[in-house]
């Protein structure tokens, strides 16, 4: 059965810009004046592709793109794969057909929209994988420009995340986007965790978790047993972030055999057994801080408690750059030395 594409509707373009050339490299703005001035209309075929592995994303939106900020998108046609498919390298993920000079203008545009949302939707399919089934939020939107959000959520999901940290990120998702609590709420409450965690109590939706940032004064395993005994089963977690320039409390005296700066293996357990200790087995630990596919695959391996993951900047850590290639006009061979036509039978004509 084919798949159901995103309605190219939805997406807010600024068309006018678009259209003008704003966002576009000048010398396809440029190629485009020379074709109309000569009156020169050949039918070309422009093929897409990547050099890696990966989960491919922003196939839709860049279909949307053509369709309303192309001239003349009705004698267009497009062929292509579908967001959320695997790829490999050199895989052709999409071809276009038609005028040159009717689409010029967008390549810039489409092959950052595909380049971005499948380096967000690989990276996070790579950690939902290390994960081995465990829950991984969505949170490094703070370290890129906000304009990003709304398609890295959407990327995000694709690339099957649990939830997402901000209500653009959620737009895509129809949910509420999730969260804890920030040390900034802690350091207004004169670093004083559990009266911050009370005041989450109080103030928010009872249907929002209620989840601990234990870490502000450096003793997860003091912090934590705290706001356990105050909330009691109220209490669905606690979320370690120690820096890893840090060193926690509870390690000081089992130094010697383990890196002891940040989140590591050590304090996830002494975490996990002073809360089982005192009878609050049904807390949770969330983890964050520089976790990455490696990080979390080794937690998984050595069988760390951890409950939930949170992955922030390595989202944004690796590209993935797509091309886009005339291979054919008029319907005969016609490509740079070393590319060539190469059809995939996985793609699907776009109506």
């Amino acid at each position: 059965m084919t798949k159901k594409r995103l309605n190219p509707e939805s997406f807010d373009f600024p068309v006018d810009e678009i259209k003008s050339g704003l966002y576009s490299d000048i010398y396809f703005l440029r190629t485009q004046e020379i074709l109309n001035h000569a009156d020169y209309h050949p039918t070309v075929t422009m093929q897409i592709f990547q050099r890696d592995y990966a989960t491919l994303c922003g196939i839709d939106e860049a279909i949307a793109l053509i369709k309303r900020c192309a001239y003349h998108p009705e004698k267009i046609k497009i062929r292509a794969l579908h967001d959320g498919d695997k790829i490999e390298p050199w895989e052709t993920v999409m071809t276009i057909e038609g005028d040159l000079a009717d689409f010029s203008h967008l390549e810039t545009v489409y092959l950052g929209i595909i380049a971005r949302q499948t380096k967000v939707a690989t990276n996070c399919a790579k950690a939902v994988e290390a994960a081995n089934g465990k829950p991984v939020l969505f949170f490094p939107s703070r370290f890129d420009h906000y304009a990003v959000q709304k398609g890295d959520g959407y990327a995000a999901k694709i690339g099957g995340m649990t939830n997402v940290s901000t209500p653009a990120n959620a737009i895509s998702w129809g949910i509420e986007a999730a969260g804890t609590i920030p040390h900034a709420l802690i350091a207004a409450c004169e670093g004083d965790t559990l009266k911050a965690t009370e005041m989450f109590d109080k103030y928010i939706d009872p249907k929002i978790g209620r989840v601990a940032l234990v870490d502000f004064n450096n003793d997860c395993v003091g912090t934590s047993l705290k706001v356990a005994h105050a909330l009691g089963d109220k209490l669905y977690g606690v979320r370690l972030d120690t820096s890893d320039k840090m060193v926690d409390k509870s390690l000081i005296g089992q130094m010697g055999h383990f890196k002891p700066t940040g989140v590591n293996e050590q304090l996830v357990r002494n975490v996990r057994e002073a809360l089982d200790a005192e009878g609050f087995n049904n807390v949770k630990i969330m983890v964050s801080g520089g976790f990455n596919p490696e990080r979390i695959r080794l937690f998984e391996t050595n069988n760390v408690p951890v409950d939930v993951y949170a992955v922030g900047s390595n989202i944004f850590a690796t590209n993935a750059d797509f091309t886009a290639d005339i291979v054919l006009v008029n319907g005969k061979p016609c490509a740079k030395a070393g590319r060539a036509f190469s059809d995939n039978p996985r793609l699907e004509d776009v109506d």
